[in-house]
């Protein structure tokens, strides 16, 4: 993606194409490099501030002190000045699948045995059950 933006920010074609927004997207990883790329990912561009979605505070105060440096690069590597600033804002987690939703899938099962976690104890109240039951 990065070649790719590079090669079609020089054709005037491109501008008609693609927006400002989707060449940030191409060579954000070759302006901030990798291991800010993959904690920092640009969303649009607002009145030429570029919005950048950051996971967490830390990040984000870390990165407000490189913002000079950020938008000199996006620059270079647009050949524009449509970017004159950045402002870094958290972004909102994604959700990863819980226990629950895993417990959910599974086929629900007739014996309440089965919803013992623990072998042992669930081994023990099978037996008592059988004893109980004989």
């Amino acid at each position: 993606m990065q070649r790719a933006a590079r090669f079609i920010k020089n054709k005037n074609v491109s501008r008609e194409l693609l927006t400002d927004d989707d060449l940030v997207r191409g060579i954000w990883t070759a302006a901030v490099g990798k291991a800010i790329s993959a904690h920092a990912n640009p969303s649009k561009i607002v009145r030429g501030t570029l919005i950048v979605e950051v996971e967490d505070a830390i990040w984000q105060k870390q990165l407000y002190a490189l913002s000079s440096q950020i938008v000199d690069r996006v620059q270079k590597l647009l050949g524009t000045t449509n970017v004159t600033g950045v402002e870094f804002r958290i972004a909102i987690p994604r959700r990863q699948p819980g226990r629950e939703e895993l417990v959910r899938e599974q086929p629900a099962s007739t014996d309440e045995a089965d919803r013992i976690q623990d072998p042992v104890l669930k081994r023990v109240y099978q037996i008592s059950r059988k004893r109980a039951s004989a």
